[in-house]
């Protein structure tokens, strides 16, 4: 789609379109005399820029800047613009945050040596995930085998980086597609996420989540552990999903996976709908990924 922030008269803008470039820039051959004049003045002027030849490139995008909003009658929606992924986005961050206070203040989950706790947050997901920020790039493998390094005392080499993948985990967390009144039939049985309930976990079978029986196993576990309650949601075989950046990261990396986020109405629409519970449900799922995961896999060994 190509945004429209502005009307402008053609035959007018025809006219004296040289005319135009040539009073904005003054005929020299910078970057802005390939621009509107219009919207070149219109940034220069939010920039306080007054040489417009100063502006060497830009990267526009146009987003709404109204504020998140409670609504609903008893205040269980939120609205707000690019729910999708901020909303999962948040929640991870501020478990990490609480995560190491939260085990020493209540004397239970994990707060060993051996756990190292990320949050990685990319780019361009939408679009495929392939740029230097996406997904796809080197960020997450370079950052785990740096930190591997800087712990180990006796070397760190590809078997050690290897055995390191092998025994983490990761939770691709992404929305998910909260139940709609006006297509149920879109959804299988026991397959339909609420609001205000609790993360949902996203399975499959044509393999565009990473989601799978052992990784469901141990979120599950988990989420017992953390007092969290999880949905499920399975697209319909007949209908195509969308995909996440977990199936690309198990499979780049090497370790177990699952895909799991929030639910949400409305998604890629301008402003989205979520559960005014759903942000700190979030936290409280993720936070004890971060807690209890060792102590949960040992329990899987065993």
């Amino acid at each position: 789609m190509v945004p429209i922030i502005g009307l402008d008269d053609l035959e007018e803008s025809d006219a004296h379109a040289q005319s135009s470039n040539a009073s904005v820039i003054s005929g020299n051959k910078s970057f802005v005399a390939t621009q509107p004049e219009r919207l070149v003045k219109a940034i220069a002027k939010e920039l306080d820029i007054e040489d417009y030849s100063d502006i060497m490139n830009w990267e526009l995008e146009l987003f709404d800047i109204q504020p998140a909003q409670l609504g609903g009658i008893d205040k269980e929606f939120i609205f707000a613009g690019r729910i999708d992924d901020k909303l999962c986005s948040f929640s991870a961050i501020e478990a990490l945050v609480a995560s190491s206070s939260h085990a020493a203040k209540d004397g239970g989950g994990s707060d060993s040596d051996a756990t190292i706790k990320i949050v990685a947050l990319f780019d361009d997901e939408e679009i495929g995930s392939l740029l230097r920020q996406g997904a796809h790039g080197d960020l997450l493998p370079t950052v785990i085998e740096r930190v591997g390094e800087a712990f180990s005392t006796d070397g760190f080499g590809a078997n050690l980086l290897s055995q390191t993948y092998a025994n983490s985990f990761l939770i691709s967390s992404d929305v998910t597609h909260a139940i709609n009144p006006n297509f149920l039939g879109a959804y299988l049985k026991n397959h339909a996420p609420r609001l205000n309930v609790g993360v949902s976990i996203q399975a499959d079978p044509n393999g565009h989540t990473t989601t799978d029986a052992v990784s469901t196993a141990l979120l599950m576990r988990i989420a017992e552990k953390a007092g969290s309650q999880l949905q499920v949601f399975q697209i319909r075989n007949g209908t195509r999903s969308g995909g996440t950046v977990g199936p690309m990261l198990s499979s780049k990396l090497g370790v177990r996976a699952i895909d799991a986020g929030l639910p949400q109405l409305s998604m890629h629409s301008i402003r989205a709908t979520t559960g005014s519970l759903d942000p700190g449900l979030g936290v409280k799922l993720y936070a004890g990924f971060f807690d209890y995961f060792e102590e949960v896999d040992k329990e899987f060994v065993q």
